[in-house]
């Protein structure tokens, strides 16, 4: 069967009735989408947009993340023909999964960036459908937060990171990837209280009353210990899961633009996040996958595997909805 499918499926991207479904173009072929889903701005009938912020303008060493979601895309071809490996089910096809394309905005007046995006990760909520996105350096996720947040109040975050992002920054026009959270925590988009980082290992003296559980409390625990310990303190409000690939080792994802040694092993944080399912996530991203950096592709490779992660945390609590 799926060899037929290989010769009939030919640019799903495009061509795809079915919003539902797994993919069998071959993965080498056709154009790329997220996961081979049809790309739309039209999400009636759709649960979960994924959309692409190519933006890299707030970093402070290397740029070329903003070639991450086109390169999430290509690497998300290798995944489709399956269920994800470690849940026990198929979100692919029990839900409905668009590629939103990227957000639009002029690159050369940056100063606009931030409400473009937040206008455009609204559009999307409003018309009923939860959000992933690509990124793009890490400030993406601010706007992104306060869309989200103008839905559903503070939030509880989850921040899988080599910094904290949490860096004095009373600003709010500047537009930098390190201090983006304490802006967050500062004007109530999130709630320090229920936050919580994973995978830290540079210093920043100031949590903000965020809890740490830094790189090397995640090498010396379990990985079910580490989500378990993460689920305690979210607990049930509704929480937005943000993914820096630096999170990761170098060895692991080495195309990021500020790499930190003794990150996770892709390992530990494949077997975290699954452990993670049944949080109320309304949202996440994954950021930072600078493809320049990396000429085998494993730093997208990781990327698009952590935009299959969200999907299911993110679809997990909504199997049984009545929507359906």
């Amino acid at each position: 069967m799926a060899l037929q499918d290989a010769r009939d499926q030919v640019d799903g991207a495009f061509t795809r009735d079915n919003p539902r479904g797994l993919n069998f173009e071959n993965a080498f072929g056709g154009a790329t989408s997220i996961f081979r889903r049809r790309y739309t701005k039209n999400l009636a009938g759709y649960d979960l947009a994924v959309t692409g912020v190519p933006f890299d303008q707030a970093v402070t060493h290397r740029p070329g993340a903003r070639f991450g979601p086109r390169a999430i895309r290509e690497a998300s071809a290798l995944q489709p023909f399956d269920p994800p490996y470690g849940w026990d089910f198929s979100p692919l096809e029990e839900f409905a999964v668009a590629d939103y394309g990227d957000v639009g905005f002029d690159y050369a007046k940056v100063a606009e960036f931030p409400g473009a995006l937040r206008d455009h990760v609204a559009g999307i909520l409003a018309q009923g459908a939860g959000c992933i996105a690509m990124g793009g350096d890490h400030y993406v996720s601010f706007p992104i937060l306060q869309a989200h947040a103008e839905v559903h109040g503070p939030l509880a975050l989850i921040q899988f990171d080599a910094h904290s992002d949490t860096w004095p920054d009373d600003d709010l026009s500047r537009i930098d990837h390190g201090t983006m959270f304490y802006k967050a925590a500062k004007t109530g988009v999130i709630d320090p209280a229920s936050s919580v980082q994973v995978g830290i290992r540079t210093v920043n003296p100031d949590t903000l009353g965020v809890t740490t559980i830094d790189a090397r409390a995640v090498h010396e625990a379990a990985p079910g210990e580490v989500a378990a310990r993460i689920k305690a303190i979210v607990g049930d409000r509704p929480c937005y899961l943000t993914f820096d690939i630096d999170c990761l080792d170098p060895a692991f994802a080495p195309g990021t633009g500020t790499p930190v040694w003794g990150g996770l092993s892709s390992g530990q944080a494949a077997a975290i996040l699954r452990d993670l399912a049944g949080i109320n996530l309304v949202g996440g991203d994954v950021v930072e996958v600078s493809p320049p950096y990396d000429t085998t592709g494993v730093t997208a490779v990781a990327g698009a595997h952590v935009v299959m992660e969200l999907i299911c945390l993110w679809s997990w609590n909504r199997r049984q909805s009545d929507r359906r």
